[in-house]
């Protein structure tokens, strides 16, 4: 039997998750072809927030997963805005990502956050599986951008 369990983000660990994030959107549904730096410079700078939060989940003192993200202040309260759920690709389909999902609304909710964004992609599974958890398409924003030339 395994010994699992959930605790915060430690910048410590800062290797693991950038090859846990790397491998992960490498994977379907986004396809992107992350290097383990790129990653590691992209999470440093989140965990770098003085507003970041989050969990990693462990197995048998092996982290295979995590949630990380950053809270704002606007005129209504504060919200947070997932920024990443990764998990291995090994350990995929075995609940973890629900399971840190549940920990991060759960310990938000207790610390009075307003509202919980997070941008994903609209192929595939992705969009259901937020839904679970009572996330709905915003419908007052939208998203742009423009690529820079």
């Amino acid at each position: 039997m395994s010994n699992e369990n959930i605790r915060l983000i430690n910048s410590e660990n800062l290797d693991r998750y950038a090859q846990i994030y790397a491998e992960a959107f490498s994977c379907e549904p986004w396809n992107d072809h992350w290097k383990v730096e790129d990653a590691k410079v992209h999470i440093r700078e989140l965990i770098a927030s003085e507003q970041a939060y989050g969990f990693e989940y462990v197995i048998d003192g092996y982290i295979v997963g995590f949630i990380l993200g950053t809270s704002m202040l606007f005129s209504y309260g504060r919200t947070f805005e997932i920024n990443d759920l990764a998990v291995d690709p090994k350990y995929h389909r075995q609940g973890i990502a629900k399971k840190l999902l549940q920990t991060l609304l759960s310990e938000l909710k207790n610390q009075n956050i307003k509202g919980v964004h997070l941008i994903t992609s609209n192929d595939g599974f992705l969009q259901k599986f937020y839904e679970q958890f009572d996330f709905t398409k915003e419908t007052r924003v939208i998203l742009m951008g423009t690529e820079l030339k």
